[in-house]
C-alpha cells in the first residue's frame, strides 16, 4: 500500500458558523505537489425514526443549496464534544418531537470525501415517545409519515434524493429482510 501524501502547508481560507475551508499543499510523491480545498465539518447524525406501527418519520425542509424542499430522514450537526448517540436523541426531539428509547447504530458515510471531512453517523431509533424540544429558529421542518415501501418507492422515483436518506433507508430496509 502506498504511503499517504504529506501535507506541506495548510491555511484556513474561511471560518464559518458550520464549517471551515482549508487550502492545503500536498506532496503526492515523485515531485508532484497538489493543491486541495477541504471543507472541515464537525460531523453529523442521521436517523431512521421508526414508529411502533413500523412507519418512518421523515421530514421535509428547504435546502437553500438545492433551491427546493427535500424529503429526508431527520438529521443534524454534532455539537462540539457531543457523542453521536446523544446528538441523535437531541436532534430527533428537535426535528420530530420524539425521544427514542432504543438507538442502534447503522454505520455511517462520508458525504463527499473529495472535498469535505463531513461524516454522518446513521442510526435506527425505535420505541418513540413524545418529547419535543425547541428546534433551530431558521429551520422550516414538516414531518411526513411513510411506510418503508413508500420510502423505497420515493427513492426509486427520485422523490428522495438526499444521499444520507437514501443510504439510511436502504440500510434499514436491508436490516428488515435479514
Amino acid at each position: 500500500m502506498p504511503e499517504l501524501p504529506r501535507v506541506l502547508s495548510s491555511e484556513t481560507a474561511y471560518n464559518g458558523r458550520l464549517f471551515n475551508v482549508e487550502l492545503d499543499q500536498i506532496d503526492m510523491g515523485d515531485g508532484v505537489i497538489a493543491h486541495r480545498e477541504t471543507i472541515r465539518h464537525p460531523g453529523a447524525v442521521g436517523m431512521v425514526a421508526v414508529r411502533d406501527d413500523g412507519k418512518l418519520l421523515l421530514v421535509t425542509q428547504y435546502r437553500h443549496a438545492t433551491g427546493r424542499r427535500l424529503l429526508e430522514i431527520p438529521a443534524g450537526t454534532l455539537e462540539p464534544g457531543e457523542a453521536p448517540a446523544a446528538a441523535v436523541v437531541r436532534e430527533l426531539q428537535e426535528e420530530v418531537g420524539m425521544r427514542p428509547a432504543k438507538v442502534a447504530a447503522m454505520g455511517g458515510i462520508f458525504v463527499a470525501p473529495g472535498y469535505t471531512t463531513e461524516f454522518i453517523h446513521l442510526f435506527v431509533c425505535t420505541e418513540l415517545q413524545e418529547a419535543p424540544l425547541e428546534g433551530d429558529e431558521d429551520e422550516d421542518i414538516e414531518v411526513e409519515v411513510r411506510s418503508v415501501d413508500e420510502a423505497l418507492t420515493g427513492i426509486e422515483s427520485g422523490e428522495i434524493v438526499d444521499a444520507k436518506s437514501v443510504v439510511a433507508i436502504l440500510r434499514y430496509a436491508r436490516m428488515l429482510h435479514r
